[in-house]
């Protein structure tokens, strides 16, 4: 009985290490956690996963930072967080990978949210969301010269842009704005939104056509003595007037000729023409759609589930959800895949006491293989091509 529970054990210890991630190019993860004020460095290797260090991004004693997003240079040197909270404004952190070596901060608006790097890692496009301000007006993207963290400009964009992010080819950012339900375009030269398009029955109109609609507008109101409503504004998040996708992250094939958004209201995939921001079609997902990103092949499209502890994914060849996967913690949020394409690793925010995790979900059985528990809500992540075991 003695011989056989020991074999049990050893059986159990050996099925947990094969189940870890592995790769042969050792990689790295950076997760921030929002309200734990840490970004975990976890390094993947021949040998499975492991924590090699917390870096506090706390700045006042007793008061959350909120690192809400996490982004690593294309070239590999340097990782930025956002910081959602702030004194009253937020900022983004400048580090240096490797050592975690604070490099330098650059504060930008009110609740910044993800960080849009440039192919190149020069710019960032950081929207800045303002979840606690009033809604109907609107907020800004914070232009920011990477190499000396300086912050050159502020679009003003729409009503709680959320998303962002670039194209591979460098020409354009788009954005995804929640409340006003829109996604832009925004013109890297000109620092200006180039197009808009309404997510539930509008069509795309330059930037130039939509000013002229709203002072159109504006006479309109004025003749009638009514209250200017605010550029972008959606009417609220009450039942019954929410908008029709309530947009949150956006996403870009490898080969920019399609985005994708999650709609968080509607519970689906929006597929978009990358150049005319048309509609090709819509996919339902699980429940509060959140996070979307398109595999490093193009091949799958990852979509989290934010209120149904799932994980949505979508083969690209057929446009049929190929498997819906159980999360191990009830909100999934942040997607990054590893670089040699055989992992999707999944943040899921804790409730409560309770830790929040990270999944690595085999994208070969299309399972979650792993989860490793991180300090308080775990959001973002991003992956960088090196390692460095050093404590």
């Amino acid at each position: 009985m003695r011989a056989r529970t020991l074999s049990l054990v050893l059986f159990t210890i050996a099925s947990t290490a094969m189940a870890q991630p592995t790769a042969s190019t050792p990689y790295t993860l950076y997760v921030s956690s929002e309200s734990g004020d840490v970004v975990s460095r976890i390094e993947v290797g021949p040998n499975g996963w492991h924590k090699v260090r917390e870096v506090s991004v706390k700045l006042i004693a007793n008061e959350l930072s909120g690192p809400h997003n996490v982004a690593v240079s294309p070239d590999g040197r340097f990782w930025y967080v956002s910081i959602a909270h702030g004194t009253p404004y937020g900022a983004v952190w400048k580090y240096t990978t490797g050592s975690d070596s604070l490099v330098g901060r650059v504060k930008v608006g009110m609740f910044p949210t993800t960080i849009g790097l440039s192919p190149d890692g020069d710019w960032a496009y950081v929207p800045n969301s303002d979840f606690h301000g009033d809604r109907g007006h609107e907020n800004t993207l914070s232009v920011i010269y990477t190499p000396d963290l300086a912050s050159l400009t502020e679009i003003r964009a729409c009503d709680m842009p959320h998303g962002s992010k670039w194209n591979h080819a460098g020409t354009r950012v788009y954005v995804a704005c929640m409340m006003s339900d829109e996604l832009l375009t925004i013109d890297p030269g000109a620092f200006s939104v180039s197009a808009r398009v309404a997510l539930g029955s509008g069509t795309p109109m330059s930037n130039a056509e939509h000013m002229k609609m709203e002072t159109r507008e504006d006479s309109m109101m004025m003749a009638a003595a009514k209250p200017k409503p605010k550029v972008g504004a959606a009417s609220s998040t009450m039942t019954g007037q929410n908008p029709d996708c309530l947009t949150t992250y956006v996403a870009v094939a490898p080969n920019d000729s399609l985005i994708y958004l999650a709609c968080n209201h509607s519970n689906e995939l929006q597929v978009r023409d990358a150049h005319t921001l048309a509609l090709v079609r819509r996919l339902p997902t699980g429940a509060g759609a959140y996070n979307v990103e398109a595999s490093p092949d193009g091949r799958l499209v990852v979509v989290t589930n934010k209120k149904d502890k799932s994980v949505s994914v979508f083969d690209t060849r057929t446009w049929t959800e190929t498997k819906r996967i159980p999360t191990s913690k009830r909100i999934p949020h942040g997607i990054a895949f590893s670089p040699d394409g055989r992992y999707a690793f999944v943040t899921c925010e804790s409730v409560g006491t309770d830790p929040g995790a990270i999944d690595a979900i085999d994208l070969s059985t299309l399972t979650v293989v792993a989860s490793m528990p991180l300090a308080l809500q775990p959001t973002g992540v991003a992956v960088w091509r090196g390692a460095s075991a050093a404590p």
